[in-house]
């Protein structure tokens, strides 16, 4: 028997959290398991919702670490399809969460809307309780005064503003992804980089510019800056270590300064010090 808590938790920022901390108190409280329902691939691929335009915060993986670190029980990933998206709200509560899982309570959001009939958590919660399902509910979570959203947070990302979206989602926003070779153009002024080919093509990239980061790689955690241009490239302080091929994860800290043009490497590599000096003393005021 479990509690249940269902939705895609893009991020699982902050107004996600509450909602899953609750579950997993209920569920100790009842002595069952704490169940989270999501879904694969985001609903907007399949329905062609402005697909093109989706970009996510969370990798399906990241998303499970995150949703593990807060204590749920079980993840289960459903995969979304058309003919998934056309359930409606009460099928959906009898044949999956209460049938398949064995779901005996629902936490439901202040905007949870399930089903392809997109009702109002209180009429999904009367569903719910007609069909025997306990109905346990989250209230609306606001960082500043601003109810907190995955689209809120993809915005803040979209302009650079990675401290607004950390604050959002309670974790650094970040990018994994492999070493590969690039020009190797940093190596010849004294600021090698690590360029990254990310694993998740849908996964949303932070604006252009130089940001203070923080490099995850073997095991190890470095800090570093990192470019967001053509390509993704990070130069890690302090480091000296062939990674070609090795996986690496950048955490954006601070935004140091857009994106500018060179007209010679001089400038470039005189400009690269400085900013190296900037994230520095940066680092010392995140410390």
């Amino acid at each position: 028997m479990a509690v249940v808590a269902t939705g895609f938790f893009d991020g699982v920022h902050i107004g996600h959290r509450l909602v899953l901390e609750t579950l997993v108190s209920e569920a100790h409280k009842r002595g069952e398991e704490s169940l989270v329902l999501t879904f694969w691939p985001h609903p907007r691929i399949v329905l062609a919702q402005d697909a093109l335009g989706l970009r996510l915060l969370n990798t399906p993986s990241e998303k499970l670490s995150h949703l593990e670190a807060l204590g749920v029980d079980r993840v289960v990933q459903l995969e979304f399809t058309k003919d998934f998206s056309m359930m409606g709200t009460e099928r959906y509560l009898r044949e999956i969460v209460k049938e398949k899982y064995g779901g005996t309570a629902i936490l439901l959001g202040y905007d949870n809307r399930i089903g392809h009939d997109s009702l109002t958590p209180a009429q999904t919660a009367e569903i719910a309780s007609s069909l025997g399902i306990d109905v346990i509910r989250a209230e609306k979570v606001s960082a500043v005064g601003i109810a907190v959203s995955s689209t809120k947070i993809r915005t803040a990302l979209n302009s650079g503003d990675v401290e607004t979206a950390s604050s959002y989602l309670c974790y650094d926003y970040c990018l994994s992804g492999t070493v590969v070779h690039g020009k190797k153009l940093g190596r010849t002024i004294g600021f090698p980089t690590a360029n990254m080919e990310i694993d998740e093509p849908l996964k949303l990239i932070p604006a252009i510019g130089v940001y203070l980061s923080r490099v995850e790689v073997d095991g190890e955690s470095y800090f570093g800056m990192t470019n967001i241009g053509e390509n993704i490239e990070t130069h890690i302080f302090e480091f000296d270590k062939d990674i070609y091929g090795h996986t690496i994860k950048v955490s954006f800290i601070r935004h140091v300064r857009n994106e500018m043009s060179f007209p010679s490497l001089l400038e470039l590599k005189t400009q690269l010090h400085i900013d190296e000096d900037n994230c520095k003393k940066l680092l010392y005021l995140h410390k």
